[in-house]
């Protein structure tokens, strides 16, 4: 099995190269992650400028572009043979809920949907998370169940994983995204010029309605498992939205 791998927290970022190690195991695997930090890109693609790939040895590369850059690339005609998945990650903390809206690691997983097998998406929940191996063991045994029992393609498995040991994880339970509410107020400063400054606030608190949520399954110490598709329409809505429009 051949395997793509890329991240938002860039190509040094530590959850990236404990993935790398642990996946070489049971696949072959390449490369391709931003050359810095570019979490909360999303989907963004880089359009007005050139992009640089800069080979820093067999199958490893980094690129001066978003996350959905490095796996848009390597799937349209840079790499030779096109790999079985996608995997993104180890993200440096939670992609739950509504994150998966601003993620750079969701969005490098989503590049992948075009090919046979479903990507993969993966973060460890906490401020500071040490415990990689556990999300890393996670991985490698899903990768194991896919060549086994393959899922259908076009679709992103968003995986969560508790930042203990792997002793401590109870296991892997599915479930629904939750919902944050408003994130907080922006922060405003001034530079030595006196002009202003902006920095985006902090994501909003929790739902109330979290019963089968990710967020509440991680709480519970299992990892959160959610198969996100690409179709955003709310298909429940058409049928309501065609009357609102014969309305005069």
């Amino acid at each position: 099995m051949k395997i793509l791998l890329s991240n938002d927290d860039g190509y040094f970022a530590k959850g990236l190269n404990i993935l790398t190690e642990a996946l070489e195991s049971v696949a072959d695997v390449t490369v391709m992650a931003p050359d810095q930090n570019r979490s909360g890109a999303s989907n963004s693609l880089t359009l007005n400028q050139p992009l640089r790939i800069s080979k820093l040895a067999h199958n490893r590369f980094k690129v001066n572009g978003t996350p959905a850059d490095c796996v848009h690339l390597a799937l349209t005609g840079y790499l030779k043979q096109i790999p079985d998945l996608v995997i993104s990650g180890i993200n440096h903390g939670a992609n739950l809920g509504d994150d998966v809206i601003y993620s750079g690691t969701v969005a490098a997983a989503m590049e992948g949907r075009f090919l046979d097998l479903p990507s993969i998406a993966v973060s460890l929940v906490g401020k500071n998370p040490k415990y990689f191996n556990t999300a890393a063991d996670v991985v490698v045994k899903l990768v194991k169940k896919i060549k086994r029992s393959p899922l259908p393609s076009n679709i992103v498995l968003n995986l969560n994983v508790p930042d203990v040991p792997t002793s401590e994880l109870k296991g892997v339970k599915t479930a629904r995204l939750g919902i944050r509410n408003k994130s907080k107020k922006i922060l405003k400063e001034r530079d030595p010029y006196g002009k202003d400054l902006f920095w985006i606030g902090p994501a909003g608190e929790v739902n109330s309605d979290v019963e089968g949520t990710d967020f509440e399954v991680v709480s519970q110490g299992f990892a959160s498992i959610t198969p996100l598709r690409m179709d955003m329409t709310r298909t429940s809505m058409m049928q309501d939205l065609s009357n609102w429009l014969r309305l005069t």
